[in-house]
């Protein structure tokens, strides 16, 4: 299945507002990229843990719905976050894999490095694959 970044902005508005640009979609992989902006840093000047949940969020919907049936709308059911160290002054990088298809979820891994090419993030997450409601 192939997947552009605007439909995926149509989607997910969320992914546009908080500023994710993607490098990559397939099913192997999505590389997706959040830059640094101050609006989105806390204390000390890294960004903001929530904005980094976010980027791997939107990472993980994306790996999870390329890898699944054509048309089912991803959920994300848990998510487990591993906080190594800071991205600060610079963009965050993220790679989603998955890690198990399965008929209805797709379990996703997802890497968050900085500019360095440093491990800063691990996210695992289990994404549902839903089928919309039928419109009447």
């Amino acid at each position: 299945m192939t997947v552009t970044a605007e439909e995926i902005y149509a989607v997910a508005p969320f992914a546009e507002t908080l500023g994710v640009h993607f490098a990559a979609i397939s099913a192997p992989e999505v590389r997706a990229r959040l830059d640094y902006a101050s609006a989105l840093s806390t204390l000390g000047g890294g960004l903001h843990g929530g904005a980094l949940m976010g980027l791997a969020d939107v990472a993980a919907a994306v790996c999870a719905a390329v890898n699944g049936p054509e048309g089912t709308l991803p959920a994300t059911m848990q998510s487990n976050t591993l906080f190594l160290r800071p991205v600060r002054d610079a963009g965050a990088f993220a790679v989603a894999r998955p890690l198990h298809v399965g008929r209805n979820t797709v379990t996703v891994e997802v890497d968050i490095n900085d500019e360095q090419d440093v491990l800063c993030a691990r996210i695992t997450q289990v994404v549902a694959l839903r089928t919309p409601p039928s419109r009447p």
